[in-house]
């Protein structure tokens, strides 16, 4: 199971793996948002391209994570 912060509360944060959370903890239809960040095993790259003053990619970027 994962670890809530914020029992006893309106709004709880789990941290843990996002399945089995969902189906260990939390009550069917009591849901409104779930925000899951980053996707992760996604191979995707999220580093942020910068441009230059012309406009074009500048080699400069930052890495996301």
């Amino acid at each position: 199971m994962g670890t809530s912060i914020g029992a006893g509360m309106t709004n709880h944060l789990y941290y843990g793996d996002n399945l089995k959370v969902l189906r260990d903890s939390i009550r069917d239809e009591s849901v409104d948002l779930i925000y899951l960040d980053p996707p992760f095993n996604s191979n995707a790259s999220y580093s942020v391209l910068l441009k230059g003053p012309s406009g074009t990619e500048s080699a400069a970027q930052i890495e996301a994570f």
